[in-house]
């Protein structure tokens, strides 16, 4: 298998000029290089992957991505062709016992309500609120299919690209999608003024880093980097660098 670089790694990057939290703790350390699955196309991935290596620099641990579909994913990590998952929901390891969860949580992500600019819907009450309307979600983002479950009026699209477009096309009412990742995908596609998220998310989703379990030893390790990191505020601010930088480069 060959890594690939990703559109999000080559804006990142060209934004970054040295100044992100990229380290270089490759080759000159001698270390092994931990290589990681990461889904393709999806932003809060990357950015998730963006944080393990503030993570793992703080470990002298060097490590790369192979960016694959969500199901290839789970395969070559849970048969350990790769080192693990960048991030994935903790049910993960009922599913796929060889996945190892670092505990705690390091990121999250918050599916909402995205509408065009001037519509009147609220979503106080989460996902019951969107009931009533047409909504559009990706298709084989499980967050989205589980939250719209029996509704009467839900629509499949492909990428998160389509979902925005169609939405500001009006053929539906409200789209979910991932309320960074959405924010990314409007910037990209100029729609900023024309379609925008809504208050609150409708739900917060941890996200849990899994690890083969030939890395056993290491879990708790990354698992103590983490707790540190969180304790001191860095996490967070990693988190917010790597954002930040995401829609500065994403900016039309």
């Amino acid at each position: 298998m060959k890594q690939r670089t990703n559109p999000e790694r080559r804006l990142l990057l060209q934004a970054c000029a040295g100044a992100c939290v990229l380290g270089a703790t490759g080759a000159a350390s001698g270390q092994a290089v931990l290589r990681l699955a990461r889904l393709e196309n999806v932003p809060d991935q990357f950015l998730g992957g963006e944080i393990l290596v503030a993570v793992y620099k703080r470990l002298g641990i060097p490590m790369d991505f192979m960016d694959l579909p969500a199901k290839r994913s789970l395969l070559e990590s849970s048969q350990g062709r790769v080192d693990g998952e960048v991030q994935r929901i903790l049910a993960v390891q009922d599913q796929y016992p060889t996945l190892i969860a670092v505990q705690p949580s390091f990121n999250f992500i918050e599916p909402a309500a995205f509408v065009r600019s001037g519509a009147s819907l609220r979503v106080d009450d989460g996902w019951k609120s969107l009931a009533p309307h047409s909504i559009g979600i990706v298709r084989g983002v499980g967050s989205s299919e589980r939250g719209t479950q029996g509704m009467p009026a839900v629509q499949a699209v492909t990428t998160m690209e389509n979902l925005m477009q169609s939405l500001d096309a009006g053929r539906f009412d409200v789209a979910v999608n991932d309320r960074f990742s959405g924010l990314l995908v409007i910037r990209r596609l100029g729609l900023e003024g024309k379609v925008q998220p809504l208050d609150p998310p409708l739900e917060h989703i941890p996200l849990y880093h899994f690890l083969h379990e030939r890395h056993r030893a290491l879990v708790e390790k990354v698992g103590q980097a983490i707790r540190s990191m969180q304790a001191s505020g860095e996490l967070d601010r990693v988190r917010r660098q790597v954002m930040d930088t995401m829609l500065a480069a994403a900016r039309r």
